[in-house]
């Protein structure tokens, strides 16, 4: 762990205390309460201040240019056409606008977070009969900026029959604190979700993780919002039947999904840590799902 800190600049120390040695709790409530002030006067402020510390922040892409609060610009919806997705049956494709972090292949069960920051799976997905399906499979973490598009897709033509929700605390996921807070990922806000296939050998699983200021996932096909308030239960049945692309839900801010795969399945030609990737653009091929 002293490596990973020693690495750190100035900046980014600023940056974790900033961010972390703060009431994470509260200011997540807050920001919660905040972002849905109907108030165009106020959204407006609220997002040329956020516009100073996100300078790549872009809405002329957005469907609706004027908001009438926060939370509505962050989980706004994008123009027609925009994201184009891979239609080939073997291609993954990404769920999300995102960053793409740490990837490549489970050594056994054990996952990195950040170089040096191992965890094991079934600490991220209590599950055993679930977690062990990917033991020596593939992962990618794929980061949502608070700049980007927030609302999340199916990768693949799927089902889903089951939500996990696990609470957990509000740690920022940006890069500085995967450098510190060892197993963050495993001490978050998440839900597990299983994506069901007709193909006998094949799995995929999906794990957005909240984080500060976020604490806030909605799914499409669940009645409630998973957040610091929801209350259970922990294993929620469903009936979601989506095609490839198709919108699942949606962060409040911006967060992290974690794409777990089994082995038969390998990285597109060109991924890499560190490289932006949009909603729809190949991620992952493996066998034919047979998914009607």
């Amino acid at each position: 762990m002293a490596t990973g800190v020693q690495t750190l600049t100035k900046r980014e120390q600023l940056n974790f205390l900033l961010t972390n040695r703060i009431p994470r709790r509260w200011l997540t409530l807050f920001m919660g309460w905040y972002s849905q002030i109907q108030s165009p006067l106020l959204t407006k402020f609220s997002i040329w201040l956020w516009s100073l510390f996100a300078e790549d922040l872009r809405l002329e892409d957005a469907k609706k240019q004027k908001f009438t609060s926060l939370g509505e610009c962050f989980t706004r919806e994008l123009k027609d056409g925009l994201r184009p997705i891979a239609l080939h049956p073997e291609r993954v494709v990404s769920p999300c606008d995102a960053i793409i972090g740490e990837y490549g292949d489970i050594q056994g069960t054990q996952v990195f977070q950040a170089k040096g920051f191992p965890y094991d799976i079934s600490e991220l997905i209590p599950d055993f009969l679930l977690n062990h399906k990917y033991r020596d499979g593939k992962y990618v973490t794929l980061r949502l900026k608070s700049s980007m598009y927030h609302r999340f897709h199916a990768p693949i033509d799927c089902s889903v029959s089951k939500v996990t929700y696990i609470s957990g605390d509000t740690w920022n996921v940006n890069p500085v604190a995967l450098k510190r807070v060892e197993k963050l990922f495993c001490k978050n806000e998440r839900a597990v979700v299983e994506l069901q296939t007709k193909h006998p050998t094949s799995s995929i699983t999906l794990v957005p993780v909240a984080a500060i200021l976020v604490a806030s996932m909605k799914f499409n096909f669940l009645p409630k919002v998973l957040d610091l308030k929801y209350h259970g239960p922990n294993n929620i049945p469903c009936d979601g039947q989506f095609k490839k692309g198709q919108e699942m839900g949606y962060f409040q801010h911006g967060s992290t999904i974690i794409l777990f795969a089994t082995s038969n399945y390998q990285f597109c030609e060109g991924i890499k840590k560190g490289m932006s990737i949009k909603m729809g653009q190949p991620l992952l091929t493996g066998p034919l799902t047979n998914f009607p």
